[in-house]
Formats: C-alpha cells, structure tokens, sequence
C-alpha cells in the first residue's frame, strides 16, 4: 500500500462517550464486518470489558475505505477513556498521526477529555472535534461547540456532528480523516524501524507482537533484531487486524499490525522496544514510551498455597498485555507467600483482581492498597516505600514525603462548596476554579494522592449525582506528617493490616478500623482484643467477646457455689483456648482499611 493512502488515527474521548460505538460503526460502513458480525463493543473482546461496558486495552483495526477510485487503509486505535488507563492511550498516540476527539452532545467537554486532548496535542496530532449523540432527546450541541472553543482551543467550525448510534455523519468522519489526517512519513527503502507499541501471550505461538512500521518495510521471513536487547528473531508470521488476525506478506511505511517469532519467554519483549533489520541496522532506535509510575500498590496472595507458581505465571503474561503493571515477589507472616503488585490507580486495581479470579480461576486474598511514600534518613539515604511494613523507625526518618497530585475537577456550578468541602477535609489545597459556561466549573486542588485514589471520584459522583469527572496528574511527593498505623489482633501485629496515615488523622482512623475490623471478623471460642497502635502506644481498642455456651443452664436452684465453680471451670478453658487459638481474619477485612465513611 502507497504510503500517500495511509492514514493512523486513534478515538479519544472521556469514559462512555461512545469511543467503542463509534469504532463499531466504522468497522461496519467500511465492510470490515457485516452486519450478521455486528455486535456493541465489536473491539472489547476480553470479558470484563464486556461485562463491566468499558475499554480497558486499546485495540488497533486496519480498515480498507474506497474513495474516488481509490483505496485507503485506515488504522484505527480505539482506546480506554478511565484515568488509569492514561497510559494506554499515550502509547496508541505514539503510532498515530491524528485523533477523533470524541465530545457528548449532553455531557460536553469532561476532566478526561481536557487530558486526553493535551496529550494529543502533545504529540503533535492533526485533532478532529467530534460531537457525539447529537440524537439523544436533550442536547446541548451549541454550548458544547463553545466549550471546545474556550476549553480545548479547537475551531468549533471544523467539529463534526454524529450519532454512533445510529449511524448519522459517518460517512463525513471518513471524509475527514481522508482530508485532514497527515499521510505517515517514513520511506520504504530505509532501515527498517518499527515501534512496538504492545505485546500478549498466546498459548499456542508465544508472544505476540503489536507493531507499527515507521520507516523501511518488513516481511515474513526476515531476520530482525531488538535494538534495546539485542535479541536476534526469524519473522514466522506477520498480518493486520481487519478486526481478526489476518496474515499477509509485508508491512511497509506507516502499517500497523503483529508479528509472530519464536519467542516463548514471556519477559521476552519490552513495550517501547524498536524492531530493525538483522542485516541492515537502524542507526538509533525509536524514543519509545516514558515508563509508567506505578503510584497504588498491594498484596496478592492465593487463598490456596499451592496457586503460588500459578499465579506467578498468570501475572507474568497480564503484565506482558500491560506493562503499566508490575508484581515482585513478598511474604506476609498473616497470608504466608504472594506478590507485591503495583498498578495506576484503583480501577487499574480492581480490572487485575477480576482477570486474575475471572480468566485464571485463581481465588485471592487482597491486602488494602497503598500509594509510594519518599523517606529521606537522617544519614542521606533517599528510599520509596510501597508498602507499610518497609517504613524505617521514627528515629531514622528525617523527612517523609507523600505524592501530591493536581486533581482537576469538572462538575455542575451548583455542586462546587459540596466539593471544596471534601477536598479540604483531605488536606486540599485550593488552586483556582475556572467557570465554563453558565452551569459547569472547572475546579483545580492540590491533593494528597492518597486521599484521591481510595475513594475520592465516589464520593465525587454522590455529591454531583454522576455529573462530576476528575482527571489528576503527579507533581512529586512533598514533606508531611505521617505515621504507621498498626493494628494489633491478640497482642499480635497483622502486618497485613498496616496503612501510613496523617498524624492529625490517626486516632480517628484507628478508632473506626478497629470497630469495622470487630464487624467484620466472627466471634471465636475465646475473647479477642482489637488495637490500633502508633508505634508503641495504643490508640484505640474494641473487644470481640467470646462465643459462650450456658453451661448452668441445667442447674434447677441449689446452692450458688455449683454454678460458680461450672463458670470458674467455662473461664479456665476459655483461657487455655485463648494462648492456643488462632484468629481468622477474613477477606473483607482487609479491604475495610479502604472504607473511610465512618472517618469523617
């Protein structure tokens, strides 16, 4: 295919504003299925994605759109619209050279659409506006054209109006990209040089790699090499997604598609990595991605201790599909042996978990998560602490640092004090609020990312009855006062249980952990203590009482001193139990250190 007749394109959009409807109805008007294939979500085929209605892996399709005699490939990445996937789609803008910025007819221009669009426009992509659901019942298509001038800097007049839905103004997107997406650069009798921009596992052929020529061609057969590693493959099969892997003989300037080699190893192939020719090297590789910050981390643990190389293995081919996720091994003295897992956020978090459990059947005990703290010692050391347990004495602390993030709030003017209010209640720094129209307002804070990764964006969608949306991004850690707070179970420190919280906050969040944590875990033979404790001193307590059997309940009168001794001889056991016995803490939990309602 002539380059000339290449275009690479990515939809971008905030969550649910019709990315995979709009990818399905391309696919469909350009005959890349039928109409007997046709199914919602046509792209999203892992499961949870189905189930859940959203995009969590970005998916590439090649399609063939004839105009004025002639033929165009059209690649198409349809990407994630949550904030955790962020990184997702920063790598499919990478292989682009333009993007559909997706806008609700209703909603308008959100938190994600404001981010998604600056990192567009940081990768120096042709940007098409296009309003979406311009056939729902109330809409607000006017103002929406306003915001996309105010707010995004576009010209309204270029924005195309559509219904995904029901198929209305497709055709003019295709026209637009036609005309206004830049044809890739890149010559075919260069150095071959192409971005892996993702990667997953088969069963059966071993990694697969997700690829996009820049310059140069590539074509089965061939030999070619890592330029990062230095790893030397033979080309077993090469193809394009039309949406199904369909194989074909050469990939030249500007394609996108997949390569098969003999790679096995699933650590074998880095994201990012830049794919040459063995024979004729390319003198420097591609800039490839930054790499993500993993900013929540957890433990994962098999309920059963003979999943743990099972699980080992399934983590290894979901962090080969996604490399924003990383797990190294740790032990726990309550869960016994499992993996430290770092992700983006807590959907990031939560869509891990349940493709774990859903696609491995593997059945989990999770800890509560955790975002990194900066510790700098007194002797000048400078370490990051993920988890709880790793934070060094009091006495060798100079500094303790917590991540800070700018978090960008967009929500209905209305709602705006019912928002200050809960970000000034987690030590929000108010920035400046920035009115977009007669009814919405943009309002920036600088917050603790911790306070925002639990359970900010609910309590964000309660107060705003779902019209609130938060974008946030990292400006480093900053000095706070923090401390460990240990929950004591029997005397006995859970370390599982472990969370870092503010000084200020301490007492109330050990108070009420303490009193879910006596919800939570079932009464047992004997009496259970339940501490929260700063180091050595104890802050708060809750007693769980012993389950206790009537044992004079078959004295009819007679004297006091036979049931006395029957409740000295219920006390003596009870007591033996007692240093004996073990507590079982169950699953919930350890996920009731998230639940910050009885907090505040």
């Amino acid at each position: 295919m002539d380059a000339s007749r290449i275009r690479n394109f990515s939809i971008v959009a905030h969550i649910d504003h019709g990315k995979s409807t709009l990818a399905d109805q391309l696919l469909l008007q350009s005959g890349a299925i039928t109409q007997r294939e046709f199914r919602e979500q046509i792209l999203d085929d892992l499961d949870i994605e189905r189930d859940r209605g959203i995009t969590v892996k970005a998916r590439t399709v090649a399609l063939v759109h004839e105009a004025d005699g002639q033929q165009y490939e059209l690649n198409l990445i349809d990407t994630p619209g949550h904030v955790d996937f962020h990184y997702e789609v920063s790598r499919s803008l990478a292989a682009c050279e333009g993007a559909l910025l997706l806008v609700d007819a209703f909603q308008g221009v959100q938190a994600q659409t404001v981010a998604n669009a600056y990192a567009a426009l940081n990768s120096d992509l042709e940007i098409i506006p296009v309003i979406n659901k311009i056939d729902l019942p109330v809409t607000r298509i006017d103002e929406v054209l306003e915001e996309i001038e105010t707010v995004l800097g576009l010209d309204p007049d270029e924005a195309l109006l559509v219904s995904a839905k029901a198929g209305i103004g497709i055709e003019e997107v295709f026209e637009a990209i036609r005309d206004r997406v830049p044809p890739p650069p890149g010559q075919p009798d260069q150095p071959l040089r192409a971005l892996v921009f993702d990667s997953k596992y088969d069963s059966y052929r071993g990694v697969i790699i997700y690829i996009r020529v820049m310059e140069g061609a590539i074509a089965t057969g061939d030999m070619v090499k890592f330029m990062r590693d230095g790893g030397q493959h033979e080309v077993l099969e090469l193809g394009q997604f039309r949406p199904t892997m369909t194989v074909c003989d050469q990939l030249g300037p500007g394609q996108v598609g997949y390569l098969v080699t003999r790679i096995k190893e699933l650590g074998g192939v880095r994201v990012g990595e830049t794919v040459t020719g063995a024979s004729q090297t390319a003198n420097e590789p591609l800039p490839g991605y930054q790499e993500p910050q993993q900013m929540v981390f957890c433990g994962m643990y098999p309920t059963q201790a003979t999943d743990f190389e099972t699980l080992r293995e399934e983590l290894q081919k979901l962090s080969l599909n996604d490399s924003s996720f990383t797990f190294q091994p740790e032990t726990s003295e309550a869960l016994g042996f499992g993996f430290r897992c770092g992700f983006l956020g807590m959907l990031h978090m939560e869509i891990i978990q349940q493709r774990l459990e859903g696609e491995a059947g593997i059945e989990l005990v999770q800890t509560a998560p955790n975002v990194t703290y900066e510790v700098l010692k007194r002797d000048g050391e400078l370490i990051r602490v993920d988890n709880p347990q790793d934070l060094p004495d009091g006495g060798v602390i100079d500094e303790l640092g917590e991540p800070i993030a700018r978090a960008t709030f967009i929500l209905p003017a209305e709602n705006i004090g019912t928002i200050m209010t809960l970000c000034e209640d987690r030590r929000g720094q108010y920035q400046n609020t920035e009115y977009l129209g007669p009814q919405r307002a943009q309002l920036t804070y600088e917050l603790p990312l911790a306070e925002i990764v639990y359970d900010l964006y609910d309590k964000l969608k309660s107060a705003t009855r779902g019209y609130g949306t938060l974008d946030y991004d990292m400006l480093g850690f900053r000095d706070a006062d923090l401390v460990r707070l240990d929950i004591l179970v029997m005397g006995r420190r859970v370390d599982a249980l472990s969370t870092i919280v503010h000084r200020s906050q301490a007492e109330r969040r050990g108070r009420s952990l303490v009193k879910r944590l006596k919800e939570e875990i079932a009464k047992h033979q004997f009496e259970i203590p339940l501490q929260a404790a700063i180091g050595t001193r104890v802050i708060a307590r809750e007693t769980i009482p012993a389950m206790r059997k009537n044992v004079t309940a078959k004295c009819y009168g007679g004297d006091i001193t036979r049931k006395r001794k029957l409740w000295a001889n219920q006390r003596a056991g009870k007591k033996r139990m007692k240093q004996f016995g073990e507590v079982e803490i169950p699953q919930k939990a350890f996920l009731s250190v998230l639940d910050s309602s009885g907090d505040h």
